[in-house]
């Protein structure tokens, strides 16, 4: 379906060549103070064309708030946003009226509905995460007026091309702790805070876009000052609510929390993650954080920290053997205009998507907490 969320809800609309793209928020508090100046910015993040790493595609993605604010303020009711698709080229994807792409959604769409989108791959474009981002926004900013709430995703993997996400090691530590989105948007097209390694995974980005292939990527992204308590057991955990809002976006085949699958290593003697009363602040912590921030599906108080990979993009120009509709054999070679990494354009796409699952779970937990006194007293 095209919404998401329980008191927090947004439904996206839009395909990749169509008029506009956008989304309906609902659940926004009223008296938010909100402008469009509030969600550009993330949406600038987005944007194609930002560098030689991305699609060349010329979309400014403007957004315009169309309903729920007056006066620079929320009214509580629904809150409509819509961006143009001004460079709109379907003629680009003619070739897929008789190809499905390699690893696309043009066969399983046409599979499903008996019909697909003649331009590009329709809603399962990441033209469709423009809703997202702008609703995220949103989000965000709700969650900063809330608790601070702070949210930063960035690159930390593209091909073989690695930084460390070991939560043992103490630099590490230290950038989930400290990292910005100025450093992270400063650090160059490829997004990636660590300078060690920046430079090698935009060589390997280039190397692919030169010979009209793609490449994969890992995000990684941090949430810190989330309030204790977010998180619905037994089916809505934290975790299996942000698995499930980034498994949504496109071209994305993992998912891993903490210390997620190399902790599968660790014995429970050093996995655990001990408490301790911090003196300075009256807090009750964890010594390591090997948890990623949620224990039993719900928030601990510490920094909450995931990683999502995003597998190679389908759409290349680089000839492959495949088979039409009919299942004759041929050779396609897209067309278009193509990420050769969607990984860094990624980057706010993510943070959008964590906001939301934060914004929707805190209303939940607030809703509780108030029915909870009204018993209480």
């Amino acid at each position: 379906m095209s919404s998401f969320g329980t008191l927090f809800k947004v439904t996206t609309y839009g395909e990749s060549h169509c008029k506009s793209v956008g989304c309906i928020v609902d659940g926004v508090p009223p008296g938010l103070e909100l402008t469009e100046a509030d969600i550009q910015p993330q949406l600038t993040r987005r944007r194609p064309g930002q560098s030689k790493l991305s699609t060349p595609r010329n979309e400014k993605d403007r957004v315009f708030i169309q309903s729920g604010t007056e006066y620079g303020k929320t009214l509580g009711t629904s809150i409509g946003m819509l961006v143009a698709n001004e460079d709109q080229r379907p003629h680009d994807y003619s070739e897929t009226d008789l190809y499905p792409r390699p690893s696309h959604a043009d066969f399983t769409y046409l599979s499903k509905y008996g019909i697909k989108a003649s331009s590009g791959g329709g809603r399962s474009s990441a033209r469709e995460t423009i809703g997202r981002v702008a609703a995220g926004a949103i989000a965000e900013k709700f969650l900063q007026k809330a608790n601070n709430v702070e949210i930063v995703a960035f690159v930390s993997q593209i091909g073989e091309v690695k930084m460390t996400r070991d939560v043992t090691d103490p630099k590490f530590v230290e950038l989930l702790n400290t990292v910005t989105r100025e450093q992270v948007d400063d650090a160059g097209p490829v997004r990636c805070p660590d300078p060690s390694v920046a430079q090698a995974m935009v060589e390997e980005i280039e190397k692919y876009r030169d010979a009209k292939d793609s490449i994969g990527g890992v995000v990684t992204c941090v949430i810190r000052n989330a309030p204790i308590g977010l998180g619905e057991p037994v089916f809505d955990k934290l975790e299996a609510q942000l698995a499930h809002a980034m498994l949504s976006l496109p071209a994305t085949k993992g998912f891993e929390i903490g210390s997620g699958f190399e902790g599968v290593q660790i014995p429970g003697s050093k996995h655990n993650d001990p408490f301790y009363l911090e003196e300075e602040t009256g807090r009750f912590r964890t010594k390591t954080n090997n948890s990623g921030g949620i224990q039993g599906g719900i928030s601990n108080g510490e920094n909450i920290y995931f990683s999502v990979a995003f597998k190679s993009a389908a759409t290349i120009s680089k000839e492959q053997p495949t088979a039409t509709y009919e299942g004759k054999k041929g050779v396609l070679a897209a067309r278009g205009r193509h990420d050769p990494s969607v990984t860094p354009r990624a980057i706010p796409i993510v943070e959008a998507m964590a906001a939301l699952v934060l914004a929707d779970s805190l209303l939940v937990q607030k809703s509780r907490e108030y029915a909870h006194n009204i018993v209480k007293n």
